[in-house]
């Protein structure tokens, strides 16, 4: 290999690529188009991991070239994709699938995490580009994202009242106006629109003067995912939004608050799971679950990284 040459070492699925005899000038697409032909990965599928440009702030597409990477000799850089056939099998409708499992197809379930399984990606991707995101106001760039679950989080959807307002949590309002400063807030439940438009007009939420909520996402935005621990579930995978706005939202900025925890397996490291607000008559004036968070959200709207951040201790980070 002749002076000057570049050598680097894809990872893809346990196995390793390696590819010799790069120019400077190789770009980032000439790179997917090697992988292309060694993986049958086609390259609007690829995302490589760890690439990283010299110029600080700067995004590396597929247009860069080598040269003007942060490439150490021999690197090795986490390939992430998934051919076609394994795409159309992760879409099929659970009817269209054989009766009949061999266990043996499954060999690697939990040995990988399952943020990181081809099929659950392959979904997440097959969200990002037919899920239609209806945007009641759109965000904003300045602002970091917060996406909250409803029932049980915001509200006590078992009790009975003669209205929404007895069983809303308590200072949903001044919670939602305090995020507002610093976050994009999007509404996630695992119900359908209908009844979330219904719910957030009764409670005031949709259309309130003191802030400004982005989008409603219901349960067609969720994937199911199989994972030894909890069986087959439905999980909110924040790579939906940041698929929809990849200059705006990363795990770097994001947060979802849910009582269930299990909705975080998709994005790990940005889930915060609040006490479940049940029997709404009994709890409504003890619970300050949400006064309590208002500084911690202040607090973590400093951070440059969420992913550094501990959620399971959040009250240690800030209290009132």
């Amino acid at each position: 290999m002749g002076d000057g040459l570049i050598s680097i070492v894809i990872k893809w699925q346990g196995k390793e690529y390696e590819l010799d005899g790069l120019e400077g000038s190789t770009s980032v697409e000439d790179v997917k188009k090697q992988l292309q032909d060694k993986t049958s990965v086609r390259c609007e599928n690829q995302k490589l991991i760890g690439l990283k440009h010299k110029k600080a702030g700067t995004a590396v597409v597929d247009a860069t070239v080598l040269s003007d990477l942060n490439l150490k000799k021999n690197a090795k850089i986490m390939m992430m994709g998934t051919v076609d056939e394994e795409i159309e099998k992760a879409n099929q409708r659970p009817e269209d699938l054989p009766d009949v499992v061999d266990d043996f197809d499954i060999p690697t379930m939990d040995e990988m995490p399952t943020e990181q399984r081809e099929e659950f990606l392959a979904k997440i991707e097959r969200r990002v580009k037919e899920y239609k995101v209806e945007v009641f106001n759109p965000p904003e760039e300045n602002k970091k994202l917060l996406v909250l679950d409803i029932d049980y989080t915001l509200f006590d959807h078992r009790s009975v009242a003669e209205n929404g307002h007895e069983l809303m949590r308590p200072y949903l309002h001044e919670f939602l106006e305090a995020a507002y400063q610093n976050y994009n807030i999007v509404i996630w439940s695992a119900t359908g629109m209908k009844w979330i438009t219904a719910k957030m007009e009764e409670l005031g939420v949709k259309n309130n003067p003191n802030y400004k909520i982005v989008a409603f996402l219901d349960s067609l935005a969720m994937i199911t995912v199989e994972t030894k621990k909890y069986g087959l579930i439905e999980t909110k995978p924040l790579g939906v939004i940041w698929g929809k706005y990849p200059h705006l939202f990363s795990e770097k900025n994001s947060l979802l608050i849910d009582d269930l925890k299990r909705n975080f397996l998709m994005s790990p490291k940005n889930g915060l799971k609040i006490r479940p607000f049940a029997k709404a008559h009994r709890n409504k004036d003890t619970d300050k679950e949400l006064l309590n968070l208002i500084p911690f959200l202040q607090f973590l709207s400093m951070q440059e990284d969420f992913t550094k951040i501990d959620f399971d201790k959040w009250e240690s980070y800030c209290s009132i």
